[in-house]
């Protein structure tokens, strides 16, 4: 399989719901057109180089998938009859690779990106006991 990102730029006006649901569309499509997907960025709203159909901003979506060739083309067919998409781009990342094991290693930096329970609770006694501590004559200066 080959190797995809495909970036997306929406209309600004959409609601969350309708945003959503273009999400889970273009992530339908290529699963049901025996693609995978790796992982769904979202990039959120922002501005614009230049006006695009009279906007200034768009929300900005970086799907990142595996497939044969033919599916590119499926999918771009569908952002252009699509109202909802402004501009798209797609970029092949690499000829063959295995999915499974894109998907492994996206598991384990998401995991690693994420703070482990213990961390987070240690670090909130630690910034709670130095903002409790009272403050020193040492540190205290008087400039006159």
């Amino acid at each position: 399989m080959r190797h995809y990102e495909t970036v997306l730029i929406l209309n600004p006006e959409l609601g969350e719901d309708a945003y959503a649901e273009k999400l889970k569309k273009f992530g339908g499509f290529i699963e049901k057109e025996k693609g995978i997907v790796i992982k769904i960025d979202e990039w959120g709203s922002q501005n614009l180089a230049y006006p695009v159909k009279k906007f200034e901003r768009g929300f900005y979506v970086r799907i990142e998938y595996c497939g044969e060739p033919g599916l590119v083309s499926r999918l771009e067919r569908e952002t252009k009859i699509d109202d909802a998409v402004l501009k798209y781009m797609t970029v092949k990342l690499a000829n063959k690779v295995d999915p499974e094991e894109l998907l492994r290693k996206e598991t384990q930096k998401a995991e690693k990106e994420r703070p482990a329970p213990e961390e987070t609770t240690e670090t909130a006694e630690r910034e709670a006991a130095v903002e409790e501590r009272p403050e020193s004559p040492q540190e205290v200066s008087n400039h006159d």
